[in-house]
């Protein structure tokens, strides 16, 4: 691609400092830091609203859902308390039961906040595995802790020779002070081995196991017995939410898009312009620097430094011309697995949900999280079918009432259903997504049926995003909600490809700033925090005083 084959109009004479490419949470928490570091700061927005996946979307007359991502998880403290975004209407509500789990038996398994209260409830699984779940609880956040620093810092750079490349291995050694041998090896462990066999080896109960399943695998490639799948143990118990929990599940007030609503009024107020309804064809680069981007209207905007909040595929191979990047590099980023294995569905209901085995005396927030999947080799079979481009005929379900959780979501006598959906093939081996929409949206719903049976009979509106839809929509490359997949060689300083892991790339000037940069998925923010601050450090040190 090269700038010829734009009809190029210049927008404005002025240079912007720095033009963020997507108004994604990341790319909105990027512009606020480097707004309030007085930089003039642009953000390019394909759709016509702000917020990438993470919104809030009128489906229905007077009924919104947060139609991709649906819970808070690991939003930083950092960025909450620094952007005062509870200021600017943020406020967040602890999920409790923060994972409920009902069994094809009837019974529904409820995993509390307070700690104690969930050895009670695990207690009647098995005496033995409420014991155990406090002794693993401990260990594992212990272990959390190590990693939480690296969280919110580059990645070190593993070049020895390198005055640079050394102080990043000092940097990255000081933060394991202290570790015992044994706690490298728990360590090691989680970062490779399998879900399902830490649960096998640990505890006794098929239930237990299944409580730990539905906390530690959503959106990855793999069913639990899959290796690299333990890691989800370490990277849910971060710690998130304002009052910096281990562990912390939030229900957003007025749903996902308040986060990013917020995250865009504290910019704006900092001074970042933001223009929806902008998309971006490409990256104008010149003599190795990133110079302009162009507008898909032929518009272009200039600016002394780029961040992409795109995922690297759509970033280097649709938007840089490949002769301006180092052919290994465009190997590496080639070969990023992608393939997201989710789709969501959401739906307006003209009656609550009712679960079977849901306690009479519930209260609506206890009433709010479900998630059907009855089994580790349920979940198993599910990703074997799915990878070889089927949809399984039983599918894993995450079900959030939301309704219950924020009644302004809907109006009265309506209720609010939105469901994350794994495991699905973004490549289908017969037919194609557009055909088999409705079906996957059938099966959904056959399966929500089985544990709360009243949910057919009152759908008003149904909505499916099927991994093609998330692809075409939210302008995610195969579908992949995490800009490509948490695996072990996808992780750290190898992501998002290995000597490319501090925000900067090949382009001098364009820097990637979304998740799939690290450290990585989720509505963390904290990609964009480390790209802006990264990119502050190189505006410091003089790199673009020059005009672009």
């Amino acid at each position: 691609m090269t700038t010829s084959q734009f009809s190029v109009k210049q927008t404005a004479n002025s240079i912007y400092d720095a033009i963020i490419i997507g108004a994604g949470h990341n790319g909105l928490t990027a512009a606020a830091y480097l707004a309030q570091a007085g930089l003039s700061t642009l953000v390019l927005e394909r759709r016509k609203i702000v917020g990438g996946c993470c919104v809030t979307e009128e489906i229905a007359p007077g009924c919104r859902v947060s139609t991709t991502s649906y819970i808070a998880s690991m939003l930083r403290p950092e960025i909450i308390t620094e952007l005062r975004l509870p200021d600017y209407g943020l406020r967040m509500i602890p999920c409790d039961p923060a994972i409920q789990v009902p069994f094809p038996d009837g019974h529904v398994v409820s995993w509390w906040v307070d700690r104690e209260r969930a050895k009670v409830e695990f207690g009647k699984l098995s005496l033995k595995d409420a014991a155990r779940f406090v002794e693993i609880d401990d260990q594992l956040k212990k272990l959390a802790r190590y990693l939480q620093p690296f969280f919110m810092e580059p990645p070190p750079e593993l070049d020895t020779s390198s005055i640079s490349g050394w102080s990043d291995l000092f940097r990255t050694g000081k933060r394991f002070r202290g570790i015992s041998s044994a706690e490298i090896a728990q360590l090691i462990s989680f970062l490779t081995g399998s879900l399902g066999e830490f649960l096998d080896h640990n505890y006794e109960s098929d239930k237990m196991k299944t409580m730990f399943l539905a906390n530690n695998v959503y959106g990855k490639h793999g069913g639990p017995y899959q290796p690299g799948t333990a890691i989800g143990l370490l990277f849910h118990l971060l710690s998130g939410g304002e009052h910096e929990l281990q562990g912390f599940y939030g229900h957003v007030m007025g749903g996902m898009g308040s986060i990013t609503q917020a995250l865009a009024a504290v910019g704006k107020k900092l001074g970042a312009e933001i223009r929806p309804s902008s998309a971006v064809a490409q990256i104008d680069v010149r003599n190795g620097r990133a110079h302009s981007v162009v507008l898909e209207d032929g518009s272009e905007v200039r600016g002394r430094m780029i961040l992409s909040n795109a995922d690297p595929k759509r970033t280097f191979l649709k938007m840089v011309a490949p002769h301006e990047l180092p052919g290994d590099f465009l190997s590496a980023v080639r070969g990023i697995k992608m393939a997201g294995p989710c789709a969501k569905v959401n739906m307006v209901l003209a009656e609550e949900p009712h679960f079977t085995g849901t306690s009479p005396q519930a209260t609506p927030l206890e009433r709010t999280f479900y998630t059907l999947v009855p089994s580790l080799e349920f979940a198993e079979r599910c990703y074997d079918i799915a990878k070889f481009g089927e949809i399984p005929e039983e599918l894993w379900v995450d079900c959030v009432v939301s309704s219950n959780a924020d009644a302004s979501l809907a109006p009265p006598g309506k209720h609010i259903l939105t469901c994350f959906v794994q495991y699905v093939p973004y490549k289908l081996r017969e037919g194609n997504w557009d055909e088999k929409r409705e079906l996957l949206g059938d099966l959904v719903v056959r399966k929500i049926a089985e544990y709360a049976p009243n949910v057919p009979g009152a759908i008003v509106t149904r909505h499916v995003l099927t991994p093609l839809d998330l692809e075409r929509t939210y302008g995610l490359t195969e579908g992949n909600i995490f800009h490509g997949d948490l695996r072990l060689e996808q992780l750290f300083f190898m992501r998002p490809v290995p000597g490319w892991a501090q925000y900067r790339t090949p382009v001098r000037g364009l820097y990637l700033c979304g998740a799939g940069a690290h450290p990585g998925g989720g509505v963390t923010g904290a990609p964009g925090w480390n790209a802006a601050h990264q990119a502050l450090r190189d505006w410091k040190r003089g790199w673009f005083k020059q005009s672009a």
